[in-house]
């Protein structure tokens, strides 16, 4: 099948955009035997080159977006030569600095325009030459940015006076997130220092609701973002979901042997599919996402020993977060290399567009993440004329007399369809409006106290919230985060009013772990022969003699050193996957809408094989077996299940309420389980619900035990984390809107639909 063309690519007789490069890149251009520009390249010209407003770039990976930012802007920087650094380029990551830093050296060079790298592995003499004689493009990640105000506020004036552009890389990585509202947030202080409006040019493969893409690059002024946006015309996508049914555990528990490739407590399916993919993926450079580090280690490690039983040369490798830069680099090395077929099994660390070369296809294990995060993934393949191809595989429970309603109708292989038909729709997540940030915000006020040794509350109020992008704040909430502040000393005022660092804001903001927003976990760093193989979430008991999977190779633990946090490993012919933190995302109203269509729907999807089609046909079955067609309240033996054909922020919500009415109730997936009532005592109570007014988000979260889950949310009062829980995690109007439905259809779903794809 063929995604949709978007109708926005095609073809010029003559080139507009490359008669207004500079002469440097139009020669560029030539000698790489490029005969035609991408559309996008095309279209992104002329209003970069006015520098007047604000750009989001929009295509597939792939697609010329760097160039179509970079060309015209590095044409306005050679054509106006001055002092200080001209482009500010930020980038999620220091891996797609580098990146970047290698692809624009040569182009830097031949236009005499210096790009400079800066993030925390690039050396302090390199750093130095940009404090000294700032000059051309830089390449920062936003925590280093953040340094430069606390640790450069005095010379930074001098640094971006000239700045002429401001390139945001990867933008959807950043829209709703702690890091996004950072980022937001200096981009408005680099402003203020330079005392100007600097045109923002954002580039990304994959953006949900645009009107809140433009609103997150230039916040308040959407209507001053262009956006110019295309995608591969028509692109060809090859699609297959592969159906497995998980059986009995592999091996029985407490028979573990260390030396035993199969000694893991794993399924029989999963064995089925890692020689599946061992099957399909040999002999291409394919890139196979796992939803945790634990499965990118098990499939990684059993891919590898599969390569060796059969006496084969390797060609799998692991990657994720964990493990070293180094390490990392040779997998990403083996994708590019050209000379022989590599394999990456990996989690969200390759979606971005780090250069890996050329990839034939994408495997996913299990749901996706996000619809977003599937296209992101998706786009890794398909490039060069060649189609696309995705293989989904999915693995559901044995059947039997006490399985749960939720295991009887497949929820893991029906939410997977739901989402590859969103996908195909062209349909991503947009982000959740109207969060706080309050740790991000906190964390800000302590880097503008830094930045300029002092500041007052007005200023700082004027600064961050009401022309920053914190506007969801108003004044009594600001004061309210600065008296937490105090109250914790983390800052303290003079008697002139102004606002300073307090002793424990002094120990925050030096500490070298100030510059992100987000939290960090305690890890132990492992090492082999004196190199550094990664890191380990302090999570578990890690003893000499213990055997770990790690990086896709096997370990024996040589020793630990508990003070340094040092773990020295020696290969062995054992290992066990360890066990790695992660939290999943939220899932959106219309993922949980599109599974009930996929439920009521007659029709089998085209791109399931044998077996996922019996599964979809059983789930189907078992949903009209429990009367799910019928009604959402499901009796147990214990209690009632409801089903909430809507978003996790919905079900939070639903929860809350029926717990303030008394209720035990807990949350699995799209169920929420109440204990000790009927099915007509729920309905009752959310009759009860429907009846009344929108309920106040923050009140209902007090109810929470634990609400804390931002890096600063410690300094937060009582109140300040409830309302922060409530605008991030609860949808007080949606549960109210869901709820009424509900009662007002008589707790049947709330909608039927005919039809597939």
């Amino acid at each position: 099948m063929s995604l949709p063309p978007s109708g926005s690519e095609g073809k010029t007789e003559a080139s507009l955009a490359f008669d207004l490069y500079h002469p440097v890149i139009r020669r560029w251009i030539w000698d790489r035997g490029w005969t035609e520009l991408h559309m996008i390249q095309e279209q992104a010209a002329r209003p970069i080159l006015e520098g007047k407003r604000d750009v989001i770039i929009t295509a597939a990976t792939a697609g010329g977006k760097t160039e179509a930012a970079l060309f015209p802007i590095l044409t306005r920087v050679a054509e106006s030569p001055a002092h200080g650094i001209r482009v500010l380029y930020v980038s999620p990551l220091k891996a797609l600095i580098n990146d970047q830093y290698d692809r624009l050296s040569g182009l830097g060079a031949r236009l005499e325009i210096p790009i400079h790298r800066w993030h925390g592995d690039v050396s302090s003499s390199a750093k130095r030459k940009v404090l000294t004689s700032p000059a051309g493009v830089l390449l920062i990640t936003p925590e280093s940015l953040e340094a430069l105000f606390v640790l450069r506020g005095s010379v930074l004036p001098r640094i971006v006076a000239n700045l002429t552009h401001v390139v945001v890389d990867e933008l959807h990585t950043f829209i709703g997130t702690e890091r996004g509202r950072q980022l937001q947030s200096l981009l408005h202080r680099i402003e203020v220092v330079a005392s100007k409006k600097i045109p923002r040019i954002a580039m990304s493969a994959t953006l949900g609701e645009m009107h809140l893409a433009k609103d997150h690059l230039r916040p308040g002024r959407p209507q001053d973002v262009d956006v110019v946006e295309s995608e591969i015309d028509g692109m060809e996508l090859k699609l297959l979901l592969c159906g497995y049914r998980k059986a009995a555990p592999w091996r029985d528990a407490g028979k573990e042997d260390p030396d035993s490739r199969e000694s893991e407590s794993h399924h029989e399916d999963e064995f089925t599919i890692a020689a599946d993919l061992f099957t399909a993926l040999r002999g291409a450079n394919n890139l196979v996402f796992a939803n945790s580090r634990g499965q990118v280690e098990f499939y990684a490690d059993r891919l590898r020993c599969l390569c060796e039983d059969g006496r084969l040369p390797q060609e799998f490798w692991a990657h994720h977060g964990n493990i070293s830069k180094e390490y990392r680099e040779d997998a990403e090395r083996a994708l590019k290399d050209g000379t022989r077929p590599a394999t990456v099994v990996c989690t969200t660390t390759l979606e971005l567009g780090i250069d890996i070369g050329s990839v034939k296809s994408i495997a996913q294990i299990g749901a996706p993440p996000s619809v977003a995060s599937l296209r992101q993934r998706l786009g890794r393949s398909g490039r060069r004329g060649e189609p696309a191809i995705l293989r989904f595989y999915v693995s559901e429970c044995e059947l039997g007399e006490t399985s749960s309603p939720e295991d009887s109708i497949r929820v893991e292989l029906v939410q997977s369809v739901a989402m590859i038909r969103l996908l195909l729709r062209k349909w991503y997540e947009p982000p959740v409006a109207g969060i706080f940030h309050l740790s991000t915000l906190l964390q800000q006020v302590l880097s503008l106290i830094a930045e300029r040794g002092g500041t007052t509350a007005p200023k700082a109020w004027e600064l961050l919230c009401q022309s920053g992008p914190f506007r969801n704040v108003d004044r009594p909430g600001f004061a309210h985060l600065l008296r937490d502040m105090g109250n914790t000393q983390l800052i303290q005022q003079a008697k002139d009013g102004t606002l300073l660092l307090g002793e424990r804001g002094e120990r925050v903001v030096n500490h070298h772990s100030f510059y992100a927003v987000f939290a960090t976990p305690e890890e132990y760093r492992l090492f082999s022969g004196g190199r550094q193989i990664g890191t380990l979430p302090m999570t578990q008991p890690v003893q000499p003699e213990m055997h770990l999977i790690f990086a896709a190779r096997r370990w024996r633990v040589v020793s630990v050193d508990e003070t340094q946090r040092i773990i020295d490993l020696a290969p062995s012919p054992g290992g066990k996957v360890p066990l790695f933190s992660g939290s999943p995302e939220l899932v959106h109203d219309r993922v949980r809408q599109e599974m009930l269509r996929v439920y009521l729907a007659d029709e089998q999807p085209r791109f399931l094989d044998g077996r996922a089609r019996e599964l979809l046909q059983e789930a189907r079955d078992n949903f009209v077996r429990l009367g799910l067609d019928g009604t959402c309240l499901l009796p147990t033996g214990s209690g009632c299940l409801v089903f909430v054909w809507d978003g996790d922020r919905v079900r939070n919500t639903l929860l809350a309420l029926l717990v303030q009415r008394g209720l035990s109730v807990a949350s699995s997936g799209l169920t929420l389980s109440i204990s000790k009532v009927t099915p007509e005592q729920v309905a009752d109570h959310l009759s009860e619900v429907s009846a009344g007014g929108e309920p106040d988000g923050a009140e209902l979260a007090r109810q929470i035990s634990n609400l804390q889950a931002n890096k600063y949310d410690e300094f937060l009062s009582p109140d300040l984390l409830a309302m922060d829980y409530a605008a991030r995690e609860l949808d007080p109007a949606g549960a109210l809107l869901f709820v009424r439905g509900l009662v007002e259809n008589g707790f049947r779903p709330p909608f039927r639909v005919d039809g597939g794809t």
